[in-house]
């Protein structure tokens, strides 16, 4: 492991589980709490981000820096579903392919934003990039 102190390792590691933590909870929230139906994109980025919170419990636990191995390909494909979430909300993919429709459950009704309007696939987007970047950094520290 390079020049880098483990508790400065450990603390990356443990704000990404908190992320991925902060994450899975909000989501459950908004579904179980709130009764928010989650869209068939939202279903998918939880597939991607729910096992995140668990592999990260268990790498913080065990010291595992080594996450990153297994960590960064779901938080990686969570944040392109994510992406590609995002600009079907923002309306730069045509409409023809919104998973979000009038029949079942729909991100872009008002009620599926948070803070002042910010919508929730560009929130889940933002979780999986900051998680990214924690697991890259892990990475570079630990390969030098």
């Amino acid at each position: 492991m390079g020049n880098e102190a483990p508790s400065n390792l450990w603390g990356l590691l443990l704000l990404a589980w908190l992320l991925a933590l902060f994450s899975t909870l909000a989501a459950l929230f908004i579904g179980e709490v709130m009764g928010q139906a989650p869209c068939v994109l939202c279903w998918f980025q939880r597939a991607f981000m729910f096992p995140l919170a668990v592999i990260l419990a268990v790498a913080c636990f065990r010291s595992d820096f080594a996450v990153w191995r297994y960590a960064l390909p779901l938080a990686v494909i969570g944040g392109l579903l994510a992406l590609g979430h995002s600009l079907l909300y923002a309306g730069l993919i045509p409409q023809r392919i919104q998973p979000c429709s009038a029949t079942g459950p729909s991100c872009s009704d008002a009620n599926m934003t948070i803070l002042g309007g910010i919508p929730l696939p560009l929130l889940a987007l933002g979780a999986f990039v900051a998680i990214t970047i924690l697991l890259l950094i892990i990475r570079r520290r630990i390969t030098q």
